[in-house]
């Protein structure tokens, strides 16, 4: 049954209930209360078309303003409810002009006497803050007016390396380099560096562990396999079986040996009792080339025939990691200094010391190191105990000659450290600059005066006298030539192997895959200026720390992109000269590599 009201049928239930199932909103009176006495009622039957309806003028019920906008989904004001009358106590805002700001209202109390003695201590800050920044700005703007004034003439004819001087006689990228040597605190807790330490030293020890049993294991195996007996059960054994009388044997490279052929003891075995008398020893290569320079040695000398062999310790990747053999086991002599072609002893195996092979012996070698006749290797670390114990009395001692020239050296030295204090970094970085400018073949090498040339060049004369005792521990061989790497490590000197294992770590660190040369972009990246003491003073900013030290840094390159292994050890050699404590030289490394 269909109900009509005010002439509009109502639909019957069930159309309601379809609608409302396909999305439609019923609502009923019920939902929002009574209608309100202001509000108009309803009458569906005037509603019609109408000409007028274009005509926007219209009378409205009330005097409240109409809702133009869509009704908010978080409001309660529904279509025909109109806004609530204003408030008595709602005030407008309203911007009160500049006058109404400044004017201050008689009801304000007075201010009290600690309010007007802060103010004052205030404005006093302010007007001294004020007056300081006018007088940095007054200065910068006089340096900069000195800095672009042109020099005079006579100092444009001049070519020298370095610009102007301090009273002391330090140019300005001197004094660069000496901030660099004020990194004396320690970085790290007591605790930590302990825990640092004993971390290092275990991974040392697994590395060591992991070379000596490959060594036994490499020795062991070889020894029962190339040994001669073997090869003499296996003639014998292919001469039963030959099926053609008259022919003979094969070469010995044609036959075949299977592993049931193999005498497990024979005379010349060895054994591992015979193998653990040995003193092992650390290494590294002395290389102008970075990857050959980085390169891990572990060798071992062993005291019941005197040979010695050498492993490098690899890492493949993040997790594999093996012992590779560098330098076979065999019976090698010295092959350049004082105890030229003399046998390799027990005694001559110390820190610093050098050992010499021919790289024609041995063709395993990587191409970079077979480029020269020898090879040096610098021991960097020996195992005390076992040397001790291997220590006898038939083993030689330094003779007088040898005595002689280090004496020569250490007192060439002490001449000229004094000098080279507190411009190590320019004169070492200069030198090696000045000479490898002068080696056209880039053999390294240079004539006698070319090296005295250098001497001169940087204020570091020597006597007649002294310069010739130093060219005769140079130049044994007598062919009037000398390496000018090793020259300036004998007139100069060089770093302790302590001081040189932070710098290889930092080294390393910038450049894990061993490529030998590392970008000035990757140099800025690593290194940390922020516990410079100036820094944490407020005097600079850590990027000005940043940008001294590589400004120092670029003057020892021949490129000013990339820095090669040999420049970053050659910029540190010098700052080493000016720092005479080992734990503040590691300091400095602790704090700009964190290493």
């Amino acid at each position: 049954m269909d109900l009509e009201v005010k002439g509009i049928g109502t639909a019957s239930r069930n159309v309601k209930r379809q609608k409302s199932a396909q999305g439609w909103r019923i609502c009923s009176s019920d939902a929002y209360g009574p209608r309100p006495d202001d509000v108009p009622a309803l009458d569906l039957r005037r509603l019609g078309d109408s000409d007028g309806e274009n005509d926007l003028s219209y009378t409205p019920v009330t005097k409240e303003q109409p809702r133009l906008a869509s009704p908010d989904s978080t409001s309660t004001v529904s279509w025909g409810t109109p806004f609530p009358a204003p408030s008595s106590r709602r005030r407008t805002y309203r911007q009160p002009c500049l006058v109404e700001e400044l004017t201050i209202p008689e009801t304000l109390p007075a201010p009290s006497e600690g309010y007007k003695l802060k103010y004052q201590q205030y404005e006093e800050e302010m007007k001294m803050s004020y007056k300081q920044h006018s007088q940095r700005i007054t200065q910068k703007s006089k340096a900069n007016s000195l800095h672009q004034q042109p020099p005079p003439a006579n100092l444009q004819m001049q070519e020298s390396p370095v610009d102007e001087e301090s009273p002391e006689g330090l140019t300005s990228l001197d004094e660069k380099a000496i901030q660099q040597q004020c990194y004396t605190s320690k970085p790290y807790t007591a605790e930590q560096s302990r825990r640092r330490s004993e971390t290092e030293d275990l991974a040392a020890q697994k590395k060591k562990q992991a070379v000596v049993e490959q060594v036994l294991v490499d020795q062991l195996s070889r020894a029962v396999i190339s040994d001669p007996g073997q090869d003499a059960s296996t003639t014998d054994l292919s001469q039963q079986r030959t099926s053609l009388p008259g022919l003979g044997s094969a070469p010995l490279r044609f036959r075949n040996r299977k592993l049931h052929q193999t005498k497990v003891k024979t005379s010349s075995t060895l054994t591992e009792s015979l193998l653990s008398n040995k003193l092992r020893f650390d290494a590294r290569i002395i290389s102008r080339n970075g990857r050959d320079a980085c390169r891990e040695l572990i060798g071992f000398f062993f005291a019941f025939d005197k040979s010695i062999t050498v492993y490098e310790y690899r890492q493949f990747g993040k997790n594999r990691t093996k012992a590779l053999p560098f330098i076979q086991r065999g019976i090698y002599c010295h092959q350049y200094g004082r105890r030229k072609r003399r046998q390799y002893d027990v005694g001559d195996f110390h820190v610093g010391a050098n050992l010499t092979f021919l790289t024609a012996q041995h063709v395993g070698l990587p191409t970079s190191i077979q480029e020269k006749p020898l090879l040096t290797l610098r021991i960097i670390g020996i195992d005390e105990m076992a040397k001790h114990s291997l220590l006898t009395s038939s083993n030689p001692a330094l003779s007088k000659q040898e005595i002689d020239d280090r004496n020569t050296v250490m007192s060439v030295q002490g001449l000229l450290k004094e000098k080279l204090k507190k411009r190590g970094v320019l004169t070492m970085t200069g030198l090696v600059r000045f000479f490898h400018q002068r080696d056209q073949c880039g053999g390294g090498v240079l004539q006698k005066m070319e090296l005295r040339q250098g001497l001169k060049e940087f204020h570091l004369e020597l006597s007649n006298k002294d310069f010739e005792s130093i060219w005769l521990v140079l130049d044994q061989d007598g062919d009037g030539e000398a390496d000018y790497y090793q020259f300036i490590r004998v007139v100069i000197g060089e770093m302790n192997e302590f001081r040189k294992a932070f710098v290889r770590k930092a080294y390393m660190k910038l450049d894990p895959n061993k490529t030998g040369s590392i970008s000035v972009n990757d140099i800025s990246k690593f290194y940390s200026g922020r516990k410079h003491p100036k820094v944490l003073s407020g005097e600079c900013s850590e990027q000005q720390v940043r940008a001294a030290f590589l400004d120092t840094l670029k003057e020892s390159c021949v490129s000013s992109n990339e820095v090669t292994y040999c420049e970053f050890e050659t910029y540190y050699e010098g700052l080493s000269l000016g720092i005479a404590d080992d734990e503040d030289f590691a300091n400095v490394m602790r704090n700009c590599w964190a290493v």
